[in-house]
């Protein structure tokens, strides 16, 4: 999987203690004598930060869950009463580290504290602050056995449609709360409390790590398989909230579109890698709308299939089964296209990092599954990285590369094309042609730094020439996530996305020069959506189309992050290119078992 803003996932010991030194250093250097006595509303405050921060106080709330697993465990306390302000929380978490709490559900208790604001995976992450009491102790159990505070009800009534105050940028922190105006900061104002969930929709399915995304909002932007897409910058998509458990019994295994039947309840936490969820007690059962894979038509004799498909680190020591489903999906869901390019092929030793750059038997095996799936035997071109250099996972080598049917096309071998030769236009009498093939686009220049290198291949099919561009553009680790403190969230890895779209539609813009009329496709993982600066500057001068744009705005997704079906794979084509099918394939993005966490998607071409 491609790294896209995927920050450590939990606190850590280290991670842990750290925070915890920091809040005892805070308390010894900066609080009173003895502990005020306050609410827990009063901690809380009516802004994201605590007016105790670094202090020590006395607070009383019922338990109302524990966490007693992991290096991050403790327990909630909510006020039943509270101020009655909508702004503050009537909850509190109280971080125990490793160690397990001593109290139980229903207890009426009395807590001393440090305040602390804790930064899931660092302040630098520009995620939220926990407001959370540290070095705790229990003073008094005043009583036992107390219901439980009533749960708050998320759902379209209560749920706001706009989704967080813009700052210009800024943080957020210093602003008071408006809970019934923006769905941040709804989420902010239950911090800690027990919230609840009806009938709720699954919009991301379950991951390796238990947790799930559902919405609260059930006609928001829904896709017509049952998730929820992401159209722009400003449709963040309020409802989404991720559902963790506390339950010892097993976490459901849901694909989009699946439902949590009746109430999932417990704390709104929050965690850098998806913002608020709710820390279950009581779960909702799963009910399986059977979302199946899809499969597109085959292309018929006259039309060229060239798709794309992200393949996720894919090298010779995965399971071959991951390697048969791969295939299968080749073969049967896309039906075996004429070309495929490929992105995340991995070199023949993966993760290992020892200089082997070589991905000869990562093809092989691939190949030989689609063969052994009964697709056609295809052929592969691709050029080995420089070692170390295009980024992806330490030691694999991720590069882009071709299958494609020699029974179909034809690929135009011209030599010369290493890892740091550029390939360049050739003019043949107003006919372009590729000065090397396959050529990588300008590998040198800095756009390229730690990322994949675009290739570039010419391809015959039934006498017309057609360029076809592979990219896998730099991925959006370092961005600022959607709940960002910082409104609106900066978006950094954009700058160098942009220039590789630069790069890209120069090379297209040459080929065009020389040749109006060359049929062109560039596709690939471009790690960015429809609605971005990246392909406008990759479709500057009209020269490329961006093919997901004619598909209804529903269904134009090939990923699924935090709960958001978002389109980052794309199929753009030239002018000349105008009889054209074009279909994204859900097979994998939508369901807890896959083969890799993209869409494939595939254009049937009359050129």
């Amino acid at each position: 999987m491609t790294l896209r803003h995927i920050p450590a996932r939990r606190r850590t010991g280290l991670l842990a203690a750290t925070a915890l030194v920091g809040s005892l250093t805070a308390g010894l250097l900066a609080l009173p004598a003895h502990a005020a006595t306050v609410t827990i509303a009063a901690v809380q405050g009516a802004k994201r930060l605590s007016p105790y921060n670094g202090q020590q106080v006395t607070v009383t709330g019922i338990v109302t869950a524990i966490r007693s697993t992991g290096t991050s465990r403790g327990y909630w306390i909510q006020d039943p009463v509270g101020d009655g302000n909508p702004a503050t929380s009537e909850a509190l978490f109280v971080y125990t580290g490793s160690t397990t709490p001593s109290t139980k559900v229903g207890n009426r208790i009395t807590v001393r504290g440090t305040v602390s604001e804790y930064y899931p995976g660092g302040s630098a992450e520009g995620g939220q602050s926990l407001t959370e009491l540290t070095s705790a102790s229990i003073t008094a159990t005043l009583s036992t056995g107390n219901a439980l505070p009533a749960a708050f009800t998320l759902d379209a009534a209560s749920v706001p449609d706009a989704y967080a105050p813009d700052a210009g940028g800024g943080s957020i922190e210093s602003l008071t709360l408006a809970p019934s105006t923006y769905a941040l900061d709804l989420y902010e104002s239950l911090e800690g409390m027990r919230v609840q969930v009806g009938g709720a929709r699954v919009v991301g399915a379950t991951t390796p790590y238990s947790e799930l995304f559902v919405t609260a909002e059930p006609t928001e932007h829904p896709t017509p398989r049952g998730g929820t897409v992401y159209g722009s910058y400003a449709s963040q998509n309020v409802g989404r909230v991720k559902v963790e458990s506390l339950l010892t019994s097993a976490f459901p295994v849901a694909d989009v579109g699946d439902v949590l039947s009746g109430t999932t309840a417990g704390p709104l936490d929050y965690d850098n890698f998806g913002g608020y969820g709710i820390q279950a007690t009581t779960l909702g059962t799963l009910t399986d709308n059977a979302l199946a894979p899809e499969t597109t038509r085959a292309q018929t004799a006259g039309e060229l299939a060239v798709a794309t498909y992200n393949v996720e680190n894919l090298d010779p020591t995965d399971p071959q089964a991951k390697f048969d489903r791969l295939a299968a999906g080749i073969v049967g869901n896309l039906s075996s296209p004429d070309i495929v390019a490929l992105e995340e092929v991995q070199d023949n030793n993966g993760a290992t990092d020892n200089g082997v750059v070589a991905a000869d038997q990562t093809y092989a095996k691939l190949i030989a599954a689609v063969s052994a799936a009964g697709g056609p035997a295809y052929q592969y071109r691709q050029i080995n990285p420089v070692n170390d250099q295009d980024g992806g996972e330490p030691g694999g080598n991720i590069r882009v590369g071709f299958l494609f049917n020699p029974a179909r096309v034809g690929f135009t071998d011209r030599p010369g094309g290493t890892s740091t030769t550029a390939v360049s236009v050739v003019n043949n009498g107003g006919t372009a042609a590729l000065s090397v093939s396959p050529g990588r686009i300008n590998p040198s220049d800095s756009a390229w730094n730690a990322s994949r290198k675009p290739l570039a291949g010419e391809f015959t099919f039934q006498g017309k020439t057609v360029f076809v561009v592979a990219n896998h553009f730099t991925s959006k680790g370092g961005d600022q996530p959607l709940h960002s403190r910082f409104q609106p969230p900066a978006r950094s890895s954009e700058t160098q996305r942009g220039q590789q779209a630069t790069q890209v539609n120069g090379f297209v813009k040459q080929l065009l020069a020389v040749q109006p009329s060359a049929r062109v496709v560039v596709l690939g993982d471009l790690n960015d959506f429809e609605f971005s600066n990246t392909v406008t500057t990759l479709t500057s001068g009209g020269v490329l189309t961006p093919l997901v744009g004619t598909l209804p705005a529903a269904e134009r997704y090939t990923y699924v992050y935090q709960g958001n079906s978002q389109a980052i794979d794309h199929i753009l084509t030239s002018p000349a290119l105008t009889s054209y099918d074009y279909d994204i394939v859900h097979v994998n993005s939508e369901f807890a078992d896959q083969a890799s966490d993209h869409d494939p998607q595939v254009v049937r071409l009359v050129p």
